[in-house]
């Protein structure tokens, strides 16, 4: 950038009311270039460039960048995103074998525990078992994680260090939803002081992408975390933080409401929703469906799992609307959604369902009816065509319907469920306009939604167009995302990221 240069400007909360000029910009979908005036944390004008010249304030050029809201990632699990970089790869993976030969590498250099992250088995020839891993691996632990989250791959010395019987792994080593949550819990005990250094990092990274903001769905008590990492100096995020039913008779007892402002934090920290996971995934063949998983196993379950029962789902779900927290729903199977519209039909409340993966053409109209927004991934459609083509077989006409939701009126906010994919939003907004990744043909096109309406769900509710009077969280970059193709928008170049009008990232 020319001229007067935020590179460099520090991103302390005493920024937050200096007024800028942000000269020279330009708006999506609008004609011109204009001057964004920001003062206490807000645009407080938007005027023709040079229109009106205002005296001791801080200018900016931007030369012609664009201008959009700054951008949200609706569903993130935070401290697992950061650990990714420092446990072992398995994305690349294709076989079991393949898995078990990284492994081999691994403990070769001299690891005295293996944890790995990102294998996907839906579609291996081979199955996941515990003697592969035993054969490469001996006495060194092995703990691999799937990419869903949903699934874990375990050793027989893992097995006994985590105190797992053979009941709960059988012979694969294989924990599933609620057994691997509290095994993957364990493993992501790690010290307050490491993590934090670890989040701070993959902080400054989500903020080098344009993002101001995340909904964190951490399976912790996630309110202390973030509020001992903003008094660290972690200020470059909006964190709102979920709460899962362990914790929920402490949210309640504390009097947290979804939407207030924790205090302390500068309006950085606000209470979420309340999570509830009820049925798994579509990888780990439990996302609860109508119709049975083609070629399961014994002991498998055909139809995938309900793991939170209609008659407890309705009960948690009101005694937590009752407090003033607001559910957010994980369901990714047909039935699971189903099912989950009818409970907030019958508690009378709104609020999300986390994925929405899979759906019933007649429960389009009922998330509208409802006022249930659609809280979805477009990347994991991407990442799970072929797997969907196979284990949802003449059904994913009706998997990831972004199109269809949003025609029928229904609210749609995007993410990434990271560490699931990446915590970019520029990945989701590529993947719900093209999507095609990797020079593929596009996979059910006829559900791609346009760029103005995948830029405005992934704003926080500030929509697609910078206005005044709106919080001056802002994503400076380099193209015009309406012109841009979908591996343009999928790579798109940040020049600058503003929170309250403070610098959290800038190229120089």
């Amino acid at each position: 950038m020319s001229g007067a240069n935020p590179l460099g400007a520090t991103a302390g909360a005493a920024d937050a009311a200096e007024p800028v000029l942000l000269a020279g910009a330009r708006l999506p979908g609008t004609d011109g270039v204009v001057d964004l005036h920001l003062a206490g944390g807000r645009v407080v004008a938007v005027t023709p460039t040079g229109e009106t010249s205002p005296g001791g304030i801080r200018r900016l050029e931007l030369d012609g960048r664009f201008v959009v809201p700054g951008l949200h990632d609706r569903h993130v699990h935070f401290s697992q995103w950061a650990m990714v970089s420092r446990r072992l790869d398995l994305a690349g993976a294709e076989s079991a074998a393949a898995v078990a030969s990284l492994v081999e590498a691994s403990v070769a250099r001299g690891d005295r525990e293996v944890i790995g992250f990102g294998y996907r088995d839906g579609l291996w020839a081979d199955a996941p078992t515990r003697e592969a891993l035993d054969a490469v691996s001996g006495e060194v632990p092995v703990v691999l994680v799937s990419a869903d989250l949903h699934a874990c791959w375990l050793n027989s010395a893992a097995l006994r260090r985590y105190g797992v019987g053979d009941d709960l792994a059988g012979a694969g080593g294989v924990l599933r939803e609620d057994d691997c949550f509290r095994l993957v819990r364990e493993i992501d005990d790690v010290a307050d002081a490491v993590l934090d250094r670890w989040v701070a990092d993959a902080a400054r990274q989500a903020a080098r992408r344009g993002v101001v903001g995340v909904t964190e769905y951490e399976m912790r008590w996630n309110r202390d975390d973030w509020v001992r990492r903003v008094e660290a100096g972690v200020d470059v995020l909006r964190v709102s933080f979920g709460i899962y039913t362990q914790h929920l008779d402490r949210a309640i007892a504390e009097g947290l409401r979804t939407g207030d402002d924790v205090p302390g934090t500068g309006g950085l920290v606000a209470v979420g929703g309340y999570k509830v996971i009820t049925d798994g995934s579509l990888n780990t063949r439990t996302a609860w469906c109508f119709d049975p998983y083609p070629g399961l196993g014994p002991g498998d379950h055909p139809y995938g799992l309900a793991t939170v029962p209609y008659e407890e789902l309705v009960p948690l779900m009101r005694r937590a609307h009752g407090a003033g927290i607001t559910p957010a729903v994980h369901a990714i199977g047909d039935q699971a959604n189903s099912r989950v519209l009818d409970a907030f039909e019958a508690v009378g409340c709104r609020g999300s369902i986390e994925h929405a993966q899979l759906l019933r053409r007649d429960d389009l109209a009922r998330f509208a009816r409802l006022g249930i927004v659609a809280s979805v991934q477009p990347e994991h459609a991407m990442d799970d065509r072929d797997v969907a083509e196979r284990y949802w077989a003449g059904r994913t006409d009706r998997a990831f319907m972004l199109a269809d939701l949003a025609a029928a009126g229904v609210e749609l906010a995007l993410g990434s469920d990271a560490p699931v994919a990446p915590l970019d939003p520029w990945v989701a907004i590529a993947a719900a306009v093209g999507r095609t990744r990797d020079g593929r043909d596009p996979w059910h096109p006829e559900q791609a939604i346009e760029v103005r309406a995948a830029l405005a769900a992934s704003t926080g509710g500030q929509g697609a167009v910078v206005r005044a009077g709106g919080r001056a969280d802002l994503a400076v970059i380099e193209l015009d995302p309406y012109a841009a193709s979908v591996d343009e928008l999928r790579a798109m170049p940040v020049a600058a990221t503003l929170l309250a009008g403070r610098f959290t990232h800038s190229l120089e």
